[in-house]
Parts: C-alpha cells; structure tokens; sequence
C-alpha cells in the first residue's frame, strides 16, 4: 500500500517510514500540507497518515484542500497527532462525515504496533 505520512519532525517521520516500510508499505513523508499536496498528485497514495500541527498551513487546511479533489475524495485519512482529542471533540463529526477522517491517535498515547495495526485496519479493501 501507498502510505502518504504528513510528519513535520524529521526524527518521526524516518521512525514512521522504517515502520511502515518493514511493514510492506511504500511512504512517502513530507513535512508540510503545501508538499504533501504535491506528494499526493505524484505518487496517489492509498492512505494518508497527517499530523494536525504543521509549520505554514494546519492539518486541517490540507485535509479541506485535498478532500477538494475528486480522485482523493475516498482516500483513508488517519489522524495521528499531538493534539488532545478533547481540543476538537465538538468537530469529530465534521471530521468524520465531511472530511472523511477514519481514524485518530494520540502521539503520546501511541505506540508504532498500534500505528501499524491502526493502518492494517484502515487500509482500503481493493489495495
């Protein structure tokens, strides 16, 4: 599967990439929404992995930004970031029904079995 792995620390993002990629996955990591876009129109990943807090743009502008194109309307999004669930609590529907968000976790709550399991269990069905 194709995993596009939004990460802006580099330290995480290789851990990330060496995980996934044991795992049988091709990554492709980027550090900010405005190159993960790019990334996305290059390599047409099966799954995106996203931080939510990123230097430029947030997470959430690049997920309204790429649920903006057709092709990547369907494509499994998990969240895996520092950010506290109770800090968007109130939205999780709108993550859920209008950005198609499959999944969250909680950085210091998660370790790289429960990504790689999270991943398995989200993956799209025809990959």
């Amino acid at each position: 599967m194709r995993i596009l792995v939004i990460e802006p620390d580099k330290i995480l993002a290789e851990i990330y990439q060496r995980a996934l990629q044991s795992d049988g996955h091709a990554v492709v990591i980027c550090a900010s929404a405005q190159s993960a876009i790019f990334a996305a129109d290059e390599s047409s990943p099966d799954m995106v992995i996203t931080e939510l807090q990123l230097i430029g743009h947030s997470g959430m502008e690049f997920l309204y930004e790429f649920r903006s194109y057709k092709d990547w309307q369907n494509i499994p999004v998990l969240i895996h970031t520092s950010v506290p669930a109770g800090e968007f609590t109130d939205n999780w529907q709108l993550l859920r029904d209008e950005l198609g968000i499959q999944g969250y976790l909680y950085k210091p709550q998660t370790s790289l079995a429960s990504l790689l399991s999270s991943v398995t269990e989200l993956a799209p069905t025809h990959v």
